[in-house]
Parts: C-alpha cells; sequence; structure tokens
C-alpha cells in the first residue's frame, strides 16, 4: 500500500487475525512479506509478531538508516564484548568533574571508571549520587544538569525551532511561580 492510502482499521484487523492463523499460512505470509522462507526455529507466536510488524513497516515505513547502523554497531560491540561501544558518546569519561549547588552546598563529583565517586565513597551511577546528596530520587543526569547526546533521528531530537526569537545566546527568563488573571480572558 503507498504512504498516504493506508486503511489504518484494515490494517488493525488484518494484525489482529494473525494469531487464528495456521502455522503454514504464517509462514506462507513470512514468505510474501520477506521475500524468502521463515526459519523452522522460529515458533508460531514469534511467526505472528514478525508478521505483524513487517506488515506495519510496508504500510508506514521502518527504522531510518542511521537507526540501522547504529543497530548494527551495538550488535557487533556486544559480540566483540566492547562495552564502551554500546553506551555510545554519552557516557561521561573518566575524570570529568560535574559540580552542584544543592542547599548552599557545592557538591563535586568525580566520573570514574567504573561510577561516580562523591565524598570519598564511590556510587554506580549518577542518580545513586543524587539520591545521597537530596534523599530523594532524581535523574542524575537531569540533577546535574548534562545534556545527553543529541539523537540521530531527527523527529526524536524534537523541534529545530529557536524558541527565543532570532539572539542566538539568548536565556529563557526564569518563570515566575505566581498565576495571574488578567481580565478574566479565555484562551
Amino acid at each position: 500500500m503507498p504512504r498516504g492510502t493506508i486503511d489504518d482499521a484494515a490494517l488493525e484487523a488484518e494484525i489482529g487475525r494473525l494469531p487464528a492463523l495456521s502455522l503454514l499460512e504464517l509462514r506462507t505470509r513470512w514468505k510474501t512479506l520477506f521475500g524468502h522462507s521463515a526459519p523452522k526455529s522460529l515458533r508460531r507466536n514469534f511467526l505472528a509478531r514478525a508478521v505483524a510488524y513487517q506488515m506495519q513497516v510496508e504500510a508506514y515505513g521502518g527504522l531510518s538508516v542511521a537507526t540501522k547502523r547504529r543497530l548494527r554497531e551495538i550488535a557487533n560491540a556486544v559480540r566483540n564484548g566492547d562495552a564502551n561501544a554500546v553506551l555510545g558518546s554519552s557516557r561521561i569519561k573518566p575524570g570529568t568533574q560535574m559540580i552542584r549547588q544543592w542547599q548552599n552546598t557545592a557538591h563535586t563529583v568525580t566520573a570514574l571508571a567504573e561510577g561516580f565517586e562523591w565524598n570519598g565513597h564511590n556510587y554506580k551511577s549518577l542518580s545513586a549520587v543524587a539520591n545521597a546528596i537530596t534523599g530523594t530520587n532524581w535523574n542524575g543526569y537531569a540533577f546535574f544538569g548534562i545534556k545527553r547526546a543529541p539523537s540521530s533521528n531527527k523527529n526524536a531530537a524534537g523541534p529545530r525551532s529557536n524558541k527565543l526569537g532570532a539572539v542566538p545566546d539568548a536565556q529563557a527568563a526564569p518563570v515566575s511561580p505566581l498565576k495571574t488573571n488578567v481580565g478574566n480572558r479565555r484562551a
């Protein structure tokens, strides 16, 4: 089906009928969709799910080229036992120091090869350090203000527009926690 002429309800109904198909019918669908016979070792439940996925790929499109490349890199890294390649560029390099002001105290955390050090104690994650500092659960990256590496998927990376206008180095002003009611206007 070409894009734009997809009947979502028909596709959903067709996918809903897959679990009721016989093993032979699922293997026939597999061959039609993938262009080759299904491996004999695959169980019926997996065949139905794989056929459903491939039907959706043909209707809506599949993974981007960049995503497929990254998945191949991760698979190769796992095969070779290279954990650093699996983690990618979002990993904080050992020796990096992060400083966070919390309740009038500056907290310095040092990244180690395996975890993080704060106040003479080692922690497995930044979230564990943030929890030790605050006593509550935090996302460690958010607590220390660390931005993760941008996604190679343009859609997942968020909008590209500059919400602050034409000034590239401008910073947003803090929003007042007080709400004001101006003339009882409705949006």
